[in-house]
């Protein structure tokens, strides 16, 4: 069986006490403070887990115009996953501490790489620890070379900035933007240099996906959310750059509700063009 959206801790335990090779990415990370992520990972991670640095491992190097976490070359990324010891058929298990925040953006770049067998923990980190179960302090090995091959994507092509600063005209689409409702209003904070939103954008933080413990909500409680926010209208994905998007396209593969488009780039990189339009308010 495999996991392509979330996946339990319980099912997670089963599969490795199969003795299933399930390849562990750790995505803990902290926006402003690169080191941390590697730190919370070295202090104790889910056993034989490798961690994925967003700004290093799953995002390609910013260039000022292109957004904080633009998106990683294909070719680079698949190299990288082999390191990892990633093969074909492989089932993927990204995690985070953070609901998701970080784990969903491995989650969308495998399955832009065509890799199916990918899921995110539902709970992450804390539910493991919650259930009892042991953390490991040791760095792993390296891992023998994988045979991944980047395939077909299964995520719909991502939007550029041409495409949404279009869509403001026609309004074919909506822009959902995952930050929180703060940000989106555009109230001053140290993350964004120009404060607002893209017009005609509507706020979906992402987590209004999940509960009080960091676990997804229920299927049919996110399709009706979804389902009345977007009025019929496909969905274009935005956020900061391109990361806690994922976790609404994500929460929308779960609703049964696939097929929303990503604009990596997102509001950092919205705003490095001065003569895009911006909003303010609560959209």
């Amino acid at each position: 069986m495999a996991f392509e959206t979330l996946i339990s801790v319980k099912d997670l335990q089963a599969l490795l006490a199969s003795g299933r090779d399930v390849l562990l990415l750790d995505c803990e990370f902290e926006l402003g403070a690169p080191d941390k992520g590697p730190a919370i990972y070295a202090e104790g991670h889910l056993p034989g887990a490798r961690h994925a640095h967003l700004d290093n491992d799953l995002a390609s190097p910013p260039d000022g115009t292109n957004g904080r976490h633009p998106l990683p070359a294909p070719v680079a990324l698949a190299a990288w996953l082999r390191a990892q010891g990633l093969r074909k058929g492989q089932q993927v298990v990204a995690y985070d501490s953070n609901g998701g925040a970080w784990a969903a953006r491995a989650w969308w770049l495998l399955r832009w790489l065509g890799h199916a067998q990918v899921a995110v923990l539902d709970g992450g980190k804390p539910a493991w620890i919650a259930a009892g179960l042991p953390l490991e302090h040791t760095m792993p090995g390296p891992a023998p070379t994988g045979d991944f091959e980047a395939g077909d994507p299964l995520v719909a092509t991502p939007v550029d900035a041409g495409d949404v600063l279009a869509n403001i005209g026609t309004g074919d689409a909506l822009v959902l933007d995952a930050r929180d409702p703060a940000r989106f209003r555009g109230d001053p904070n140290p993350i964004d240099p120009v404060a607002g939103h893209i017009p005609g954008a509507r706020n979906r933080c992402f987590r209004d996906n999940i509960d009080d413990k960091g676990r997804f909500r229920p299927a049919q409680e996110l399709a009706k959310d979804f389902t009345v926010l977007l009025e019929g209208k496909p969905a274009m994905l935005s956020c900061g750059s391109g990361v806690t998007a994922c976790h609404n396209a994500l929460a929308m593969e779960i609703a049964g509700l696939p097929g929303a488009r990503l604009y990596p780039g997102s509001w950092s990189e919205w705003i490095s063009g001065p003569a895009r339009p911006v909003e303010t308010g609560e959209g």
